[in-house]
């Protein structure tokens, strides 16, 4: 399986180096030095990252070949891709890849259908699972352990234990704002949960 694990950015002075966006937890195990990467757009790679620092918090590498300033800019956007094992999990326990968790069924501690992870939402507070309900509508689900109570991925299940007015008040926010409500209600969430 191939993976976007990091974005080129800017050259960084002038001999050779770039900035990168990095795209994964795992920058040490994903972008070492000798690491050979998939690029898109293809025509830019493969890469085979030479060195890697961190410079001023951002991690700054340099690509086999690529020399000068110019070079260094001509990779600017290009996307960076790693081949990953599908079946790999993370170092950490209770920590799950993007793609482990896509398309897992959402059920409440009942066995409740929810809907189904459409996709994960990385904010700087929490990351969030956008969840679409079997009639098509999007609920947000904190990614938390008070919240996500269990991730069977055997079972492709997340189950979940939402605090009241969670899920139900977010259905309710998005019918009145779509007009199928004539009822207003007060800007504040309250669930208390940042969504």
């Amino acid at each position: 399986m191939q993976l976007v694990v990091a974005r080129v950015g800017r050259a960084h002075g002038i001999k050779g180096e770039v900035t990168v966006e990095v795209r994964t937890d795992e920058p040490e195990l994903r972008l070492p030095p000798g690491a050979v990467l998939a690029t898109d757009p293809a025509t830019a790679g493969p890469l085979t990252i030479e060195t890697g620092r961190v410079h001023s918090g951002r991690l700054l590498l340099r690509f086999e070949g690529v020399r000068d300033r110019t070079g260094a800019e001509a990779l600017r956007n290009v996307l960076l891709i790693a081949d990953v094992d599908p079946e790999e999990m993370p170092e950490g326990e209770d920590e799950y890849y993007d793609h482990q968790l896509m398309d897992l069924d959402v059920v409440l501690v009942d066995g409740t259908e929810v809907g189904r992870i459409t996709e994960i939402s990385h904010l700087p507070s929490q990351d969030l699972f956008v969840v679409e309900r079997p009639d098509g509508s999007e609920v947000y689900i904190p990614f938390v352990q008070e919240i996500v109570v269990e991730i069977d991925l055997e079972e492709q299940r997340a189950v979940i234990d939402p605090p009241p007015g969670l899920i139900d008040d977010q259905v309710a926010r998005d019918e009145v704002a779509d007009g199928h409500s004539a009822s207003s209600r007060d800007d504040e969430d309250s669930s208390g949960a940042d969504v």
